[in-house]
């Protein structure tokens, strides 16, 4: 009905017109995806058949938006790091050119936190990313310009990465649908800083969108080879879903207590299941989520099967220059000298108290361990848990530095492996959206995305910013 052209004017237009409000987009390619759409259109016209295109390129034309930390050819690959502000990407990251293939039109990169490591996106070198539900309010992070550019309508599609909910959180913060995968299923190969050691089985790349139904053909595309790993063509029956629910982690000392809205969105949730599918949900209570954000903590850091030490922050901070030294950056940050955020120098000296603690990590790695087998047996090939996307809703400005570890939420399934879908459910009274976690067992990913599609229709998915 429309060209492709005019499909990604449209989007340049949205872009160019929101922008200057939200600063999700850091830097734009509009000339090369006009390009890209013109050349898009002279296919269709030269027409080989719809159905040879769309086996061939299933995204074909689609618009879409990649976080700044993935390379993007000819874009910059900073991570929000001041001495890689000259780094310019001289290839794609595997993800970027398998969507490339598929057809998709890269319209640009989105900003994230320093080094994904904070749930603010928010650096030196490109500034402060807005909601746009609120411009008083964070996008979360680290696929925070990905969350903010998807809710205002300014993109299709995003390529997000995950390690502690950096898809999840912005999703969620943003009221738009953010699937983390199964572990090791989509390559995260191409993006700075990549995870080394044991971290590697806890970085997960994944598609953000506005609707569910994208969710799928995307995470497809991404996957590659690897997708008939997740069984998204087995049809999925809700009815013979084994649905649990639990509503808060057990009430951690570090982490706030979950939002009243938040709880009553839930409840609407495993009410309308209950009622519209005849099924029970079932309320759990799992002890050792209480302590989510020390498992976590203790498992980026322990040393993987080879023995190999995590990769150090404060190394990848100096990015192969002189190693930082946190306290003498604090000091500069103080007087306004300071090339790093605060939360990245913050985490650089908390890393080295991590350290101190052997023989109490040990413990955590393994009730890590034992917390998996209780999830797996849990859930089995036909369980589904709900579970809060975050303990509030999208907070203020800088606020998260007074609880930095609220993104034990979604942080703890990193560690366990476990494909998670954040889904929408609408806007809450401060006009903010609301959203809920639907966790798997490994590798049934299509169990997460198929409740995502029906909860979307029941309450109504992404919300257009501005509209109430």
């Amino acid at each position: 009905q429309v060209s492709c052209i005019e499909v990604v004017e449209a989007y340049v237009e949205r872009i160019r017109e929101v922008n200057p409000l939200i600063n999700a987009v850091v830097k734009d390619r509009f000339e090369e995806a006009l390009q890209e759409a013109q050349q898009v259109d002279k296919l269709l016209s030269e027409g080989p058949g719809d159905d040879y295109l769309e086996e061939k390129f299933p995204l074909l034309g689609v618009p879409i938006t990649v976080k700044e930390a993935f390379s993007l050819h000819g874009m910059p690959n900073t991570s929000g790091l001041v001495n890689r502000r000259n780094v310019i990407a001289t290839s794609d990251a595997t993800v970027v050119s398998r969507l490339k293939q598929a057809g998709a039109i890269p319209l640009g990169v989105t900003n994230c936190s320093e080094l994904c490591m904070w749930y603010e996106s928010s650096n030196r070198v490109y500034g402060r990313t807005n909601n746009p539900y609120d411009l008083q309010r964070i996008v979360g992070g680290s696929s925070g310009g990905e969350g903010g550019v998807l809710a205002a309508a300014c993109s299709v599609i995003g390529v997000g990465s995950d390690i502690g909910g950096s898809i999840r959180m912005p999703a969620f913060f943003n009221g738009v649908f953010g699937h983390k995968p199964t572990t090791g299923v989509v390559p995260n190969d191409g993006q700075f800083p990549n995870a080394h050691g044991v971290r590697t089985s806890f970085l997960c790349t994944g598609p953000m969108c506005r609707y569910a139904e994208d969710l799928e053909p995307v995470l497809r595309v991404m996957a590659g080879p690897g997708v008939s790993k997740l069984k998204l063509n087995e049809k999925v029956s809700l009815e013979k879903i084994k649905f649990h629910c639990m509503d808060h982690d057990g009430g951690s000392v570090f982490v706030s207590p979950v939002d009243k809205e938040i709880l009553q969105a839930q409840k609407k949730v495993v009410e309308h299941i209950e009622s519209d599918l005849g099924v029970r949900v079932q309320h759990v209570s799992i002890h050792k989520m209480k302590y989510s954000f020390q498992i976590w903590s203790a498992m980026m850091s322990s040393e993987d099967s080879n023995g190999q030490e995590a990769q150090r922050f404060i190394d990848l901070l100096g990015d192969h220059g002189k190693p930082v030294w946190p306290l003498w950056e604090l000091m500069k940050w103080l007087v306004g000298m300071s090339s790093h955020t605060f939360p990245a120098i913050a985490l650089g000296l908390t890393e080295k108290l991590m350290k101190l603690n052997h023989s109490g990590n040990a413990k955590l790695v393994s009730m890590g361990k034992s917390l998996q087998e209780e999830m797996e047996a849990l859930l089995g090939q036909d369980g589904v848990l709900l579970y809060p996307s975050h303990p509030t809703i999208a907070p203020k400005h800088h606020s998260p530095i007074c609880m930095p570890f609220n993104f034990a939420y979604t942080a703890i399934f990193n560690v366990l492996g476990l494909p998670v879908t954040q889904c929408p459910l609408g806007l809450g009274s401060e006009g903010l959206p609301l959203g809920i976690q639907l966790v798997a067992a490994a590798y049934n990913d299509h169990l997460t995305l198929a409740v995502a599609r029906y909860l979307e229709k029941a309450f109504g998915g992404w919300v257009l910013p501005g509209k109430v």
